[in-house]
């Protein structure tokens, strides 16, 4: 199990909190490219109310794996089932987690 504070960490990393334009600055990527990330399934922000995008610091750290595989020379569909097979690798890890004593 996790302790307190690793958990309330991890519910801190995924709040929406950053605009597009503040994400595209932490992150160092367009927001041309932060859509085309959202359009083809790579990232998938919050929406407010008002149906602005929110992203939180475990999208900020989703986009910066899309373009350091974009680097490696990975292409957009490769990006994405490199990306969900890391992500059903850690629900796999959570699932082993929750299941010790």
């Amino acid at each position: 199990t996790q302790s307190r504070s690793s958990a309330a960490s991890d519910v801190y990393k995924r709040q929406p909190v950053y605009g597009i334009a503040v994400a595209a600055q932490l992150s160092g990527v367009p927001e041309a490219s932060l859509r085309l990330f959202e359009a083809k399934g790579l990232v998938t922000p919050a929406r407010s109310d008002g149906g602005t995008r929110r992203y939180s610091d475990d999208d900020l750290a989703r986009i910066r794996r899309v373009t350091g595989l974009r680097v490696e020379g990975i292409n957009i569909v490769g990006i994405r089932r490199v990306l969900d097979l890391e992500d059903e690798n850690a629900g796999l890890r959570d699932e082993l987690a929750d299941d010790r004593p």
